[in-house]
């Protein structure tokens, strides 16, 4: 009898799979508060599964209303600080103070801008302001902001930065929005102004991120919504700014921070979805602005909650959430 020794035989090695990236997205719907057909747009989108979280003016016409609204529909919420439209929420700051005009009313975009430029703001009635605000916004809410970014991005400005920062790590906030997108540079729909704008809102979040950092702050691995507000929101352009967040690859802390092995970037998409607002209704003091009042909140609004969006984001494996989840 013959013995054949017949070794097993393994199947050829397959190469191995690398999970597909994971995209953590926090969609946040920016000026919450700010008029009630803005916030019954909000709501509508959130109840679609458009955003995911949002952000409060406590100093806009709605905002009671607007928390309320959170409260009832379990909305993650943070705070939208404001040093530039309507009328400041510290007392002691709405008679006579640096930050606003002859009229009582903050400086504006560009106002505050040039009188930061020109030396004329106080960091002390800034910080006062900050923490009025964050005092708000825990009275209405009953807990501190999930998150706080600054109104028309005047967190990141020289100096505001520090104040920022300090008021957060005092108050353990933990996150915040840096507005560094990639494809802004090779976005060709932007008009002249608006990039001028959007690249030195670009510098100057460049030169928060040590500031941020030295405190203890964080934020998305990217952020999202520049090339994409208004009229310019459209499902291809949405895909163009995903795309730019997977490029940017994963990221170890964010990986360890929702207790998960598979690669993932975290990013924020920055968005304005509304009803138009009505005249003379809404607004921070001053009534309600050209911006709120525009059919491009309902252009935002119904492209957010578009079923062809929602499938995108389940394609690409887009897990939408809140700060507080990442």
């Amino acid at each position: 009898m013959i013995c054949v020794n017949v070794s097993p035989v393994c199947p050829p090695q397959r190469p191995a799979i690398m999970p597909q990236l994971r995209v953590m997205l926090v969609v946040t719907g920016d000026d919450f508060g700010y008029c009630p057909r803005r916030n019954q747009g909000i709501v509508d989108c959130f109840q679609a599964g458009g955003i995911s979280n949002v952000s409060l003016l406590v100093n806009a016409f709605a905002a009671k209303e607007a928390a309320d609204l959170a409260k009832r529909h379990s909305i993650p919420i943070g705070l939208h600080a404001n040093l530039s439209e309507g009328i400041p929420v510290c007392q002691s700051l709405q008679h006579a103070s640096t930050l606003i005009n002859q009229h009582g009313f903050f400086l504006g975009k560009i106002g505050f801008r040039q009188a930061l430029e020109r030396g004329q703001l106080s960091m002390k009635q800034v910080e006062l302001e900050l923490r009025a605000q964050v005092r708000l916004f825990t009275e209405l809410t009953g807990h501190l902001p999930h998150h706080m970014d600054g109104h028309q991005h005047v967190h990141v400005l020289p100096e505001v930065r520090e104040v920022f920062a300090q008021v957060l790590s005092d108050l353990r906030i933990p996150y915040t929005r840096v507005p560094v997108e990639p494809g802004l540079h090779s976005c060709p729909w932007l008009p002249a102004h608006l990039k001028r704008f959007y690249t030195q809102v670009e510098k100057d979040a460049l030169d928060s991120i040590p500031v941020f950092k030295r405190y203890g702050i964080r934020w998305p691995d990217v952020y999202l919504g520049l090339t994409t507000m208004g009229q310019n929101m459209s499902i291809p352009s949405l895909q163009r700014a995903l795309s730019h967040a997977l490029a940017a690859g994963p990221s170890g802390s964010s990986s360890s921070a929702s207790g998960s092995h598979e690669p993932m970037v975290t990013a924020e998409l920055m968005v304005h979805p509304g009803y138009p607002s009505h005249p003379h209704k809404g607004g921070c003091g001053e009534g309600p602005d050209d911006f709120s009042q525009s059919a491009d909140r309902q252009h935002e609004l119904n492209v957010l909650r578009d079923p062809s969006l929602l499938a995108l984001y389940s394609r690409q494996r887009v897990q939408l959430c809140a700060f507080k989840d990442l």
